[in-house]
Parts: structure tokens; C-alpha cells; sequence
């Protein structure tokens, strides 16, 4: 069992990229050539109201509270998360409520199963917290606010097709727990509030779930070549409930790994939920898949270790990071044109998330070793990184709080 999960965190850690201690470039942005098509970059505009986003720093259990305005970038309050006073608890994915009164924690690690956490936004007062599974990572808030479903990621222990959970959000209470397939990751809620997307990086596949229903409703192959959508649940999920996975070995576990093309980090729904964005970490390419036919429309070839996606709320917008390029890519939707990729100032580039005016990314990068983790805000105009705030270790999960006037709550 050990060695099994010891290769598990080897092989996620090696796809993924882990932090090295390579010299890090500096700071800048760069348009692609040839002339991109989309916005040309201008000269920043200073912003007229205040941008707050909480962010989970993985190695500090910590959650930030950043606020972007006039005045500049700034740590507005911090907070430590977790029950394990000697260990990492390694808060992972953050998610805020629709009505903005609550903020939920998943907390990844565990005895050995995870927890998700309600706090108040007023007072980040705890109101509750439910065990999950194996390293829960990211949350998504369905629209009505009712139920937030989590991904167990399941980072240290078998290969093994892994699952959703589907927490309640009022009593606290997971209702549901639906198994998909191995190392699920990138939970997404389409505008509609209709489905569910997480994307399994073992096993090249990308997971609809019915959130009335909580049933898998359809899945789609991700590997070039082999690209094919189905309904219903994957064959992993068929054969685990038979038993046909438990007690995978070292080698057969390797064997996995080797066989995976994609590695999906992310899935991300368009602006009108006509489109499911996939970023592919090992290939480095984006899939974007059509949501009526269930179709192949594009592949993007991106940049080296593509992780985490974002759109603005305008539709015009897709941002990508970077993990292993230490950069984050801007693309215009419509044309599908990567407009700028803009090097951050740390390596180990994470989470996205744009502000509700589609006018700036707010970009979390983990930072290697000892160095902080940051917040990086990206002008989205004027296709610039235009300030920067130094934060816990390994700054993770990230979601837009909201926007106020100047200085204020």
C-alpha cells in the first residue's frame, strides 16, 4: 500500500510539475507574434473600485483576503484553517456562496480523509464542517447556493477511480458521493447550473454530472486520436464498481500513468455554457468540446504545463496558467488566437479567476521552497501583470469575493 501510494504522488507530482529551484525570469509581458487577433494591449487604466478575493495558501493553512483598487494590492486579513496543530492541513480549493455571506474550505488532508469548511464572509465565523474523502480539492457552489460539490482527489492513495462529493451547504451534510474515475480535479459548475465538470487526470477522461440527479450523465475521452464522447458513467467507474481496481500494484500503477496522454488538470464551461474547456497538463494543449453534440470542436496547442482555466464573464476571455512555464496565457475566445502570455514572478503558476466586470485575472502561483506564495493581478486590457501581493506558501485555490467602492466593506 505504501509504495503504491507513494508512486500515486510521485507520478501526479512529475505531471504536474513541482516546484524546482531553477532561477526564475523576470517579470514581464510578451505578445505573441505574429500580431495577435483579439485587443491589442494599452497603456493600464487604474482601476475606480475596490476587486476582493480570498485565496487558500496550501502549505501556510492559510485563507487571504486580498483587496485590488485605486490604492493598490494588499493583504486586507488572513486566517489559519485546519485541526492538525503539528501537520500541514493543506487547504486546497475555496469557493464563495452566490449570495456572498459564506466561503467554503476544502482542507485536503486528513486521518485519512479530508473536510470541507463553512466560514461567514462577516467575521470568518466557522458553521460547520463535513468529512469527504481522500484529498478533496476543488469546490464548486451550485447557483442557488444550496449544494457545493468537491473533488476528492485522492492524491496519496491508490490508482483507483476516485470521486465527487455532494455536500448540502446548510446542515453540513454530504448527501451524495459519486464515483467518476482516477484523480479527479477541476470542479465546475456550467451558468445554467444544469452540470457538474471535473476532468480525471489518470485516466484522460471529462465527467458531466447531473446536478439534480447526481448521476454521471455523460463522459468524454480527451486522448488525441481517441476523442469520443458516451453517456452514462466511464469504463472506470463501470469496472471499480465490480471490484476490477482494488489493489492496484506499484508497476500496474505505473503502467497507467504511461498510458495517459492528456493528463486534464481543469474543466472549465464558456461564458454561455456552450463550450467545456480542457486543459490538457501533459500534452499542453486545451480541448474545447461542444456542449450539444458532445463534440471535439478545437484543440488549442498551449504552453508548457497548462493547469488551471478561467473565462470573463463577457465571453471574450479564456485564461490559462502555466504551471511549468512560469507564465499565464490570454486567449481570445472567439478566434481561439493565444493574444499574450505574461510571466508571472514566481514559478509554480496555479489558480485563476476573473472579476465580474471581465477586466482583470487574479492569478495565484505557489513560489517554490521557501519563497511566499503570491497573488498576481493581470490587466486584462491592457494585457499587463500590474500588481503583485506576497502571500502564504503554495497560494492555491482562488474565488472572487466582490466588488466595492474605495475602502469600502
Amino acid at each position: 500500500m505504501f509504495s503504491t501510494m507513494k508512486s500515486s504522488a510521485i507520478i501526479a507530482c512529475a505531471v504536474l510539475g513541482c516546484a524546482s529551484s531553477s532561477q526564475r525570469p523576470e517579470v514581464s509581458a510578451t505578445p505573441i507574434n505574429p500580431p495577435p487577433v483579439g485587443p491589442t494591449p494599452t497603456t493600464p487604466a487604474p482601476p475606480t473600485q475596490d476587486y476582493l478575493v480570498y485565496v487558500v495558501a496550501e502549505s501556510a493553512d492559510q485563507v487571504h483576503l486580498v483587496r485590488f483598487g485605486p490604492g493598490g494590492a494588499r493583504l486586507e486579513k488572513s486566517q489559519r484553517v485546519g485541526m492538525m496543530p503539528t501537520e500541514i492541513n493543506g487547504p486546497h480549493g475555496i469557493a464563495v456562496s452566490p449570495d456572498k455571506k459564506h466561503y467554503y474550505v476544502s482542507i485536503a488532508h486528513g486521518t485519512p480523509f479530508g473536510t470541507l469548511w463553512k466560514f461567514t464572509t462577516a467575521g470568518d465565523t466557522l458553521k460547520g464542517r463535513v468529512s469527504l474523502g481522500q484529498f478533496p480539492a476543488t469546490v464548486a457552489v451550485s447557483n442557488d447556493g444550496a449544494l457545493a460539490f468537491v473533488v476528492n482527489f485522492n492524491l496519496h492513495g491508490d490508482m483507483v477511480p476516485s470521486s465527487v462529493s455532494i455536500v448540502s451547504t446548510d446542515e453540513m451534510l454530504e448527501i451524495a458521493r459519486t464515483t467518476t474515475c482516477t484523480m479527479p480535479h477541476g470542479s465546475r459548475i456550467n451558468p445554467q447550473g444544469t452540470h457538474q465538470y471535473s476532468a480525471c487526470m489518470m485516466d484522460d477522461v471529462l465527467v458531466e454530472i447531473n446536478t439534480q440527479t447526481f448521476e454521471i450523465s455523460r463522459h468524454f475521452m480527451l486522448a488525441a486520436g481517441k476523442e469520443h464522447g458516451m453517456n452514462g458513467p466511464p469504463a472506470a467507474m463501470k469496472a471499480a464498481a465490480g471490484g476490477a481496481h482494488t489493489g492496484m500494484a506499484h508497476d500496474s500503477a505505473a503502467m497507467k500513468a504511461s498510458a495517459v496522454q492528456c493528463s486534464p488538470t481543469w474543466a472549465q464551461p464558456s461564458a454561455d455554457g456552450q463550450r467545456v474547456y480542457v486543459a490538457c497538463n501533459k500534452s499542453n494543449e486545451i480541448v474545447e468540446i461542444d456542449f450539444k453534440g458532445w463534440t471535439v470542436a478545437r484543440r488549442l496547442p498551449v504552453q508548457n504545463g497548462v493547469y488551471n482555466l478561467a473565462v470573463s464573464p463577457d465571453g471574450k476571455f479564456l485564461v490559462a496558467t502555466n504551471k511549468r512555464s512560469q507564465s499565464v496565457s490570454i486567449f481570445d475566445a472567439a478566434s481561439a488566437k493565444e493574444i499574450a502570455k505574461i510571466a508571472t514572478k514566481r514559478r509554480v503558476v496555479h489558480g485563476a479567476i476573473v472579476s465580474p466586470d471581465s477586466r482583470y485575472a487574479f492569478i495565484t502561483v505557489e513560489g517554490q521552497g521557501s519563497e511566499p506564495g503570491t497573488l498576481e493581478v493581470i490587466d486584462l486590457t491592457a494585457l499587463k501583470s500590474i500588481a503583485t501581493v506576497d502571500l502564504g506558501q503554495q497560494a492555491a485555490g482562488i474565488d472572487f469575493y466582490k466588488m466595492v467602492p474605495p475602502g469600502g466593506q
